[in-house]
């Protein structure tokens, strides 16, 4: 069982903009320069890093996508909050 994930996330306004993407990155385009060019949310200057969290930190539906990816470099399908649209990349995880 995961005791925290490292994860690196993009922001955007739309499901299609996410699905769009996240196809892109799935096709080579790099996820950090990614973050960086579109995120809404402040960490895109990190080219997107969150650092280390454990269960309990982030709003559910995120925490959920992220502890639910298997292996670094994993990106996750288009995920809402009341933020708007994210995808996750899980970057490094610690097992308890």
């Amino acid at each position: 069982m995961r005791k925290e994930v490292r994860a690196s996330h993009i922001l955007v306004k739309s499901r299609e903009e996410a699905e769009k993407l996240r196809a892109e990155i799935l096709n080579g385009k790099d996820f950090a320069k990614a973050a960086e060019e579109v995120s809404l949310c402040p960490s895109g200057r990190e080219e997107g890093d969150l650092g280390f969290f454990k269960r309990g930190v982030m709003v559910k539906p995120f925490e959920d996508a992220a502890f639910e990816l298997k292996e670094i470099g994993d990106v996750s399908e288009p995920v809402e909050t009341q933020f708007g649209w994210h995808l996750i990349k899980l970057t490094g995880y610690i097992d308890e």
